[in-house]
């Protein structure tokens, strides 16, 4: 059996350019499927490995009690300072606590290319400490903000993304001017925010307290000693993530609404490519019925024609599937886009094609390329072959 399916399996594939017009029919469906499948689960894999890679297993932020994001979260001055001295927060190079204090402001920046629309932008008013918090944070152009004066650090995301925020230039946000002396880079989600001065962003947006409190934590049970230690102070109501965990909630909505669309249009396409499938091996078994009949009256048996059939739609539809992967990794690997977040701001982030996400498109066009062929090998290897030869 299996020499003759090996033998007709090679007629079979070698009879392919000689249908290239019908077989391409399945390999650009196919390519169709998966690379619009393979770009938008790109795109949620680069949002979440853009948040994922903000949070620090050794920080962790408090927020105020009930609240999911920093944007609705309010400390006052009073809270912040009590959280500040909590055990659990390890000690920084001056021996004080590690802890910066933060609020968010959200102001609005055009897009590039855009003169008219625009987009809500995290400004982020941050204490000396939030730099030793987050060391992968980089100065790439200019210098770090001054405390005392409105001056600003922008992302690198930001000056890509967004237009009026380069360096040197002069920044309105609320009826106030700000300058921008500097440029970084995280890596992060970070890299989609304006920073400044915590006490200037204060007075200037007439902010009396902060939106979160960041901490750097003291060991393996630093998280657990403070979150113990402020949830028994009375007078604190606040909620104690870890830097990693806050981050990844971030994430959670913007999966499941990526993965449900992405979930409708690839079964709408791959519905299409099965029938595209079935028309075209239906159309090639038609095409050689007395091709296969002949074979069939020297002695092949149905089951290797209906496996070389199978398997010249599996081929078809794995061609079809790593065009589609390559033409989603030319196309949106690394491509940067910006999205609202949780707190309603633009993230700067760039498509992932990552290997999981092709081998997943893989397997698709492999299903789709099985239920397309199954019924027409199925016809072949039991079409009578009086019938066939009568037919051809």
């Amino acid at each position: 059996m299996l020499s003759q399916i090996t033998a007709i399996t090679g007629l079979n594939l070698k009879s392919i350019p000689e249908r290239w017009a019908s077989s391409l029919v399945i390999v650009v469906g196919l390519a169709g499927v998966v690379a619009v499948f393979t770009a938008l689960l790109a795109m949620a894999t680069g949002f979440e490995k853009t948040l994922a890679s903000t949070g620090r297993p050794d920080n962790a932020i408090v927020l105020r009690g009930g609240s999911d994001a920093e944007l609705n979260s309010g400390l006052g001055r009073d809270s912040a300072t009590l959280i500040k001295q909590a055990p659990g927060i390890r000690k920084g190079a001056d021996g004080r606590p590690l802890a910066s204090a933060e609020m968010i402001v959200i102001a609005e920046l055009v897009r590039q290319g855009d003169e008219k629309n625009g987009a809500n932008i995290t400004v982020r008013g941050v204490e000396p400490n939030a730099f030793a918090l987050r060391p992968q944070l980089k100065i790439v152009g200019g210098r770090k903000f001054q405390t005392g004066l409105r001056e600003l650090i922008v992302g690198r995301g930001v000056t890509r993304q967004f237009q009026g925020a380069e360096l040197g230039k002069i920044v309105r946000m609320r009826g106030s001017d700000w300058t921008v002396v500097g440029v970084f880079e995280s890596g992060d989600a970070y890299d989609s925010e304006l920073w400044t001065d915590a006490e200037v962003a204060q007075s200037t947006f007439n902010r009396g307290g902060y939106s979160s409190v960041l901490v750097g934590l003291d060991g393996a049970n630093g998280l657990k000693t403070l979150q113990d230690n402020l949830k028994s102070d009375p007078r604190l109501t606040v909620d104690v993530k870890s830097q990693l965990e806050y981050f990844s909630g971030q994430t959670k909505n913007f999966r499941k609404q990526i993965g449900f669309l992405a979930g409708v249009v690839t079964l709408i396409m791959a519905l299409g490519a099965i029938f595209a499938a079935l028309n075209t091996m239906y159309a090639a078994v038609a095409t050689r019925s007395k091709e296969i009949a002949t074979l069939r009256a020297i002695g092949f048996g149905g089951m290797p024609v209906l496996v070389s059939v199978m398997i010249e739609s599996l081929f078809l539809a794995l061609v079809g599937g790593i065009l589609g992967a390559v033409i989603a990794y030319l196309l949106f690997n690394n491509f940067s886009v910006s999205t609202l977040g949780e707190n309603f701001t633009q993230v700067v982030f760039a498509f992932k094609v990552t290997p999981a996400l092709v081998i997943m498109g893989l397997v698709i066009a492999l299903v789709i390329g099985f239920f397309g062929g199954l019924l027409p090998a199925w016809r072949a290897a039991r079409m009578p072959v009086t019938t066939a030869l009568r037919a051809g």
